[in-house]
């Protein structure tokens, strides 16, 4: 079984299948993008399939599809169809953008996905165009209406950024009055794939608390369930919920149950520190499964107490120049 050296079980894999996106979120790369990956440097879907096959085996009985956004690259349902199929995989949940998820939905529905994280910073559609660079909050937002239709669990993933869409915080919040939707609001990361950050946070998760107390002085404090990263609240009379997630200020590592896979197939077992491991390297030099539990059991054995310790051991390129979308949003 996966198990770290503090005793956690890693049970929650976070399996990004492309580093592409289709929107050009200034929090997360360049206006032009990124220097794309090259197919051959990208792991198959039948490496993915193949390494996650492994990792139930070991334990791990989660998997969130991430990207890039997911559904940019080619075949990514009939990869998702094939995942579902996994013995032991108990849950797959997906993180997109979106812009492309409408049309999927009652396919995602069938094949068993009972949970999507969508990202939505803004309500507006002209501080959308600003933020993403690309005007395509319609599609966003009918993706929302079609998750809810069909009755799949919504998270609304809102990147909290000062003189951006600090605005936009209560009309987020204002969602969870008649939707069962859980608005989930981010501290600002410094991935963002130039380096440049400020070096101190102006919106923490105390301050983002405060502005809807400000609004709501009767929001409720939720039970966090178990390996939860938000603060979890609910304002009386309201259908859904409010998540507060302290990513920056980390104070929610402790209880982590959770690794990464990049496109190019390296593990990481936190988002602050190096990759520890490449799973496509191993896979394409013929290792045995075997071989591979081996060398998963040694990366995972050394995961780092929490993500400030991870960042400190960071010293290589992969550190706070990054992009999400090339570690795995």
């Amino acid at each position: 079984m996966l198990v770290d050296r503090y005793g956690r079980k890693i049970n929650y894999l976070r399996l990004a299948v492309t580093d592409r996106c289709n929107l050009r979120c200034f929090y997360c790369m360049p206006e032009e993008g990124l220097d794309w990956l090259a197919r051959k440097e990208l792991m198959t879907y039948e490496e993915m399939l193949q390494i996650c096959s492994v990792m139930v085996k070991m334990g791990v009985e989660k998997i969130r599809i991430t990207g890039g956004e997911p559904f940019v690259r080619k075949d990514f349902m009939s990869f998702l169809t094939n995942l579902s199929k996994l013995q032991g995989l108990e849950q797959i949940t997906l993180t997109t953008n979106g812009v492309l998820t409408a049309p999927f939905v009652p396919e995602l529905k069938k094949l068993g996905i009972k949970s999507v994280n969508l990202s939505l910073d803004t309500l507006d559609r002209n501080r959308f165009f600003a933020i993403t660079r690309r005007d395509e909050l319609p599609s966003v937002l009918e993706t929302m209406e079609q998750l809810l239709h069909h009755d799949l669990e919504v998270k609304l993933n809102a990147v909290v950024m000062e003189g951006k869409n600090t605005d936009d915080i209560l009309p987020l919040v204002e969602l969870t009055k008649d939707a069962p939707v859980s608005v989930r609001f981010i501290e600002e990361m410094p991935f963002n794939g130039g380096g440049a950050h400020p070096e101190t946070l102006k919106w923490d998760h105390f301050r983002i608390l405060g502005a809807i107390q400000e609004k709501y002085p009767d929001i409720k404090k939720l039970p966090d369930p178990p390996h939860s990263t938000a603060y979890n609240y609910q304002i009386p009379g309201h259908k859904g919920s409010v998540g507060i997630i302290a990513a920056y200020t980390r104070s929610f590592c402790g209880t982590c149950n959770r690794i990464r896979l990049t496109p190019t197939g390296e593990l990481k077992t936190c988002l602050y520190g190096p990759s520890v491991l490449n799973v496509k390297d191993l896979m394409r030099a013929n290792t045995n499964e075997q071989g591979l539990q081996t060398a998963l059991l040694e990366a995972i054995s050394k995961k780092e107490k929490n993500g400030w310790e991870a960042e400190k051991n960071n010293t290589g390129l992969t550190s706070l120049s990054a992009s999400m979308a090339t570690i795995g949003g």
